[in-house]
């Protein structure tokens, strides 16, 4: 989990499904939580200077009302109908960054619309509130922009820290994050954070190519894993 923070973007969410599969998923969402924060933090602090602020501004709006969509379908839907959900939005979304990535290697579409961002945001934030899913969602955007790594990893970095402080009031409202889960969660930090110096270092040592298809990769066996959570 912490190498998704600061190497690998991506990641996060198979280990949000790892969980899945020892606990229920909405429970699992809440447990995962404060190890999540803690990887935002640390990645914060190391990439900071290479965020681009603009890309948040336009983005976070749609994420808040995602997470407010999230928070009210929460007791409504099954933890079968939310993962199954999720899968089917991430994957989706990856084959249309992949179509239309071979549309513009042919000329035949121009940028992206202020409707892509929106689009983006308010999954993301419903994605991120129902399973902690909102990474895949976010790679596709950011690929979609075509961020060097740096900035890739800077933005994403500041806007889940943002995203996840604002979902936290949510999550304890739905009794998700209990000084139980907590406590339990406690015992991982150390990992976390060992695995955010170890993505330090791959991000060091991948170019920008490997990345990008690195990312879009895992976004697919997110969006299948989150799938094969909800039917298994």
């Amino acid at each position: 989990m912490g190498v998704s923070k600061t190497g690998v973007s991506g990641l996060s969410v198979l280990f949000a499904g790892l969980f899945a599969s020892l606990m229920p998923a909405k429970v699992a969402s809440g447990f995962a939580l404060p190890l999540l924060m803690l990887g935002d933090f640390i990645a914060v602090a190391s990439y900071r200077q290479h965020t681009r602020w603009q890309h948040l501004w336009r983005m976070f709006p749609a994420t808040a009302l995602g997470v407010i969509v999230g928070y009210f379908a929460m007791s409504r839907i099954t933890d079968r109908q939310a993962t199954t959900l999720v899968g089917s939005i991430i994957c989706s979304l990856v084959a249309l960054h992949a179509w239309r990535r071979w549309r513009l290697s042919r000329g035949e579409l121009g940028e992206h619309g202020w409707w892509f961002a929106a689009t983006i945001g308010v999954l993301a934030g419903f994605a991120t509130l129902i399973a902690n899913a909102a990474g895949p969602l976010m790679a596709i955007y950011f690929l979609a922009l075509r961020l060097p790594k740096m900035e890739f990893m800077g933005t994403g970095a500041t806007f889940y820290l943002l995203m996840n402080f604002f979902k936290l009031p949510f999550m304890i409202h739905l009794g998700l994050i209990t000084p139980a889960s907590l406590s339990a969660a406690m015992w991982l930090t150390p990992a976390v954070v060992a695995g955010t110096l170890l993505g330090r270092v791959i991000l060091q040592r991948i170019n920008q190519k490997w990345f990008e298809s690195t990312i879009l990769a895992l976004a697919v066996l997110a969006g299948l894993n989150v799938l094969r959570q909800a039917w298994h």
